[in-house]
């Protein structure tokens, strides 16, 4: 059997972007209190969280191999099949790493329990021990997590592990035609959101709550993804009887109108996709899923 590799995914904390922003610990407190601000309570969650990649780090048994990446580097690090993945942090930190990723199983460690909601960084640092034990002897729980895919018509993909948005770029409206399962409608709306049954926690879930309580948003596993329309205008142009559903094996597909239209994945605005005119975007379930270790 090939010795694993544990790699540990982490981010910088507020304090040390504190820090580095002004300088100095001193300099940092100084700004923050000019604006009644503490920085006590962002030291103590960054020791906490210093203190959870401590006790991680002591679990990895001495034999095998170990490395560390950061948020900002995960684009340009080299994965291997046989690592194993411990995200120490936020949420969001697992929804960052699953795009650059394949089948590898993904430990989720909650620094801040109370702080952090922990959906899918559910675990105690000090149960990663006996997480990676059942990882190497396959008797661990992994729930295989659906994402989507988003394709364009020249050839660029995205895929997110909650959503993906499709709208302008600024908080102009976007306009586009909407075609889901053979039902075609011209919109003017503040966008798409196409999510997934992890995504049904956050963005989705407070669409859903608004728009439509009695749509049955989908779990994780299921192969299934909730779209929602934000704010579409009637107009004599334009309707607004689409509005939200369900997705299964028939994805959507938009026909932009706009010049500009941009798609991202779990809100990193920066990873998008660009569409103008007469371009056309398609929407579905993605080939891959997230592993996540129960």
């Amino acid at each position: 059997m090939t010795t694993p590799r544990v790699v540990v995914v982490h981010r910088r904390t507020e304090y040390e972007d504190l820090v580095a922003r002004h300088g100095t610990r001193g300099q940092a407190q100084f700004f923050l209190a000019t604006r009644q601000q503490d920085l006590d309570d962002v030291e103590r969650r960054h020791e906490r969280t210093r203190t959870a990649l401590n006790t991680v780090s002591a679990a990895i048994p001495s034999d095998w191999s170990r490395a560390e990446v950061e948020r900002e580097d995960l684009s340009r690090f080299v994965f291997r099949p046989e690592d194993i993945l411990v995200v120490v942090g936020q949420d969001g930190l697992v929804a960052n790493l699953a795009k650059y990723i394949g089948d590898q199983p993904v430990i989720g460690i909650n620094p801040l329990p109370g702080t952090i909601a922990g959906v899918l960084v559910p675990h105690a640092p000090d149960a990663i021990g006996r997480l990676l034990a059942g990882v190497t002897s396959d008797s661990a729980t992994v729930l295989r997590r659906v994402m989507v895919r988003a394709d364009t018509d020249d050839g660029q993909s995205l895929t997110a592990l909650n959503e993906i948005y499709l709208g302008q770029p600024t908080h102009q409206s976007a306009r586009y035609t909407l075609d889901v399962g053979g039902r075609i409608e011209r919109q003017s709306s503040s966008g798409i959101i196409v999510g997934t049954g992890t995504g049904s926690t956050g963005w989705c879930l407070s669409l859903q709550q608004v728009q439509a309580p009695r749509l049955p948003l989908p779990r994780p596993e299921d192969q299934r993804l909730a779209w929602f329309v934000r704010e579409p205008w009637p107009s004599p142009s334009t309707g607004s009887s689409l509005t939200n559903g369900i997705l299964a094996s028939t994805p959507l597909t938009v026909h932009v109108e706009s010049d500009t239209l941009v798609a991202f994945g779990d809100g990193i605005e920066d990873d998008r996709l660009t569409l103008g005119w007469g371009q056309h975007l398609t929407i579905g379930l993605a080939e891959r899923r997230l592993s996540t270790v129960q």
